[in-house]
């Protein structure tokens, strides 16, 4: 079973209020989803292999340590995965993007993709699949199956909040997929919303509602 973390760094459970706070203007909103991503950038790139390097330092020469071979691709869910991507790029800039567009069949309510676009080597890479809100898990699921039917099998999920009905839904799906949370909520209401959560995401960041 992939592994569930919630990364509860002072800092990002202080920004994460304020993401929630209805009263947080768009400008704000958007600021604070980057600087919480950034955050937990640190958390999701924990375990990435080192090896060591020889380094000439002003004083002598000594051994260092560098990111070892693996290389990352970060893959946000559009559209509101993308206000999450700038933020990890501050601290892994090499890392290369890619897009998975996806919306809800009005007949069927299933997920369908509407467009794809991976980095060429992206079975090469460690993914980190971006999306802000893990509700039903019907999104992240889509999502994941997509990058495993083009090959990919190295997946990691990154969310800012989750329902535990969507953290059950993508271990039973994808039991191989470590994820990683800013917080794990109380439930879905009625109407497939996180609670308390903090409402669209996409509608906040991009002032759409």
């Amino acid at each position: 079973m992939g592994s569930l973390t919630i990364c509860d760094h002072p800092l990002i459970q202080h920004k994460l209020t304020h993401i929630r706070d209805k009263e947080t203007n768009t400008k704000d909103f958007r600021e604070l989803v980057d600087e919480v991503a950034t955050l937990m950038a640190y958390e999701i790139t924990r375990d990435i292999p080192l090896e060591s390097v020889p380094v000439n330092t002003p004083v002598t020469e000594a051994v260092g340590k560098v990111i070892s071979g693996r290389m990352l691709g970060l893959i946000p869910v559009l559209r509101a995965g993308l206000g999450m991507v700038d933020g990890m790029l501050k601290l892994i800039p090499a890392a290369k993007v890619g897009h998975i567009g996806l919306y809800r069949d009005p007949d069927t309510l299933i997920p369908a993709e509407y467009y794809v676009n991976l980095p060429a080597d992206a079975t090469q890479r460690m993914l980190i699949v971006i999306d802000p809100m893990l509700a039903t898990g019907g999104s992240a699921n889509a999502a994941i199956r997509t990058l495993k039917q083009r090959g990919c099998q190295q997946i990691k999920l990154m969310c800012l909040i989750a329902a535990p009905e969507g953290v059950a839904a993508v271990q039973k799906a994808h039991p191989d997929v470590d994820i990683f949370l800013a917080a794990l909520d109380e439930r879905l209401n009625e109407h497939g919303y996180i609670v308390p959560g903090l409402g669209d995401a996409g509608d906040r960041m991009y002032g759409t509602k």
